[in-house]
């Protein structure tokens, strides 16, 4: 078997037992064991448990993203329409049987010490999302893109964080109600300045 491929399954076997025990939660052992690949060839590939961790967060991040944009992308080609579409995507998520809220907040929970690596990686994995959203505000001609921007992703985090609690889609339907509100306030803004 591949280097590549071994430390696939590890990157793998990691995410599936931090989404459901949490990272202090979770040993090497563990996640050797869950991979099938011995603990020596796991510390060949990760220095510790936290290089591990950190590697696990960037490979989930890309390809969630990247997996993100592209749900929201396929249901509309308007960039207004992309913003509410969002909601809609995390409403898919929201109803998977694996759902089990964001590995990124859950990390910052677990690593609160200002200044980790594992803590400024998650923070930058918030900043590509809210990047994101800017550009479709951006792409949109909506009014006053940073301050909407961070509006939209409180109600993002507040949806994901209440599916968790609520074990419930619903709060993904109900921030993309406050989110049309939101859209429709920068869109009146907008033909208020152009009559």
């Amino acid at each position: 078997m591949a280097k590549s491929s071994k430390r696939e399954q590890l990157l793998q076997a990691a995410l599936g037992l931090f989404c459901k025990k949490g990272y202090h939660g979770v040993g090497v052992d563990s996640i050797s064991a869950k991979a099938g690949i011995t603990k020596k060839t796991l510390y060949h590939h990760f220095k510790s448990k936290d290089e591990m961790i950190l590697a696990a967060l960037r490979h989930y991040e890309e390809r969630s993203r990247n997996d993100f944009m592209r749900a929201v992308e396929a249901k509309t080609e308007s960039p207004a329409d992309r913003l509410l579409a969002v909601f809609d995507v995390l409403e898919e998520w929201f109803r998977e049987d694996e759902f089990s809220g964001c590995l990124f907040v859950g990390a910052m929970g677990e690593y609160p010490e200002e200044g980790t690596p594992i803590r400024r990686f998650c923070q930058e994995a918030k900043g590509l999302t809210r990047g994101y959203i800017k550009t479709l505000i951006e792409k949109a001609e909506l009014q006053g893109a940073d301050e909407l921007s961070e509006q939209l992703m409180l109600l993002i985090e507040g949806a994901i964080t209440m599916a968790q609690v609520n074990n419930s889609s619903l709060s993904a339907v109900r921030a993309k109600n406050a989110a049309k509100v939101l859209i429709q306030n920068s869109t009146s803004h907008i033909e208020a300045v152009t009559t």
